[in-house]
């Protein structure tokens, strides 16, 4: 039986951490209002909750589920099996937590009008670059 980790991140918005989930290639991500229980490689249901799920099924049969656990602060957790940690590092979780970024930063420059108007990510650090422009009325 694996134990699990959490990790803390800086995530606060669920949909759009389901949506960078998404955009990293998971197409099978649970969405939960309140915290449902995480599942072993066995099948076996574990203690950890998480209110974001991504099932063993869609990551690979001898994987636990992943999970993204609400803290008290409204941040979310990162709760990860010690054998997917080979996969799902320190690592992956930053690629979630750019894919996460781009995503804000996108939604707040709309509500601000503003419009992307071209996005380069370099290929080397990740790092995206949106170039914006106000919407005029």
């Amino acid at each position: 039986m694996s134990h699990y980790t959490k990790v803390r991140t800086a995530i606060t918005d669920q949909e759009r951490l389901v949506t960078a989930l998404n955009e990293l290639g998971f197409r099978h991500v649970e969405s939960h209002s309140s915290p449902t229980h995480l599942y072993g490689y066995q099948g076996d249901r574990r203690p950890e909750q998480a209110e974001v799920v991504v099932r063993r099924k869609h990551i690979g049969s001898a994987s636990n589920d992943l999970g993204f656990h609400r803290t008290d602060d409204g941040t979310f957790e990162a709760i990860i099996s010690g054998f997917d940690r080979r996969e799902y590092d320190a690592r992956w979780l930053d690629k979630v937590s750019q894919r996460y970024g781009r995503l804000t930063a996108i939604a707040f420059a709309e509500s601000h009008g503003f419009d992307v108007t071209a996005e380069e990510t370099d290929r080397r650090t990740g790092e995206v670059r949106l170039t914006l422009r106000r919407t005029t009325f």
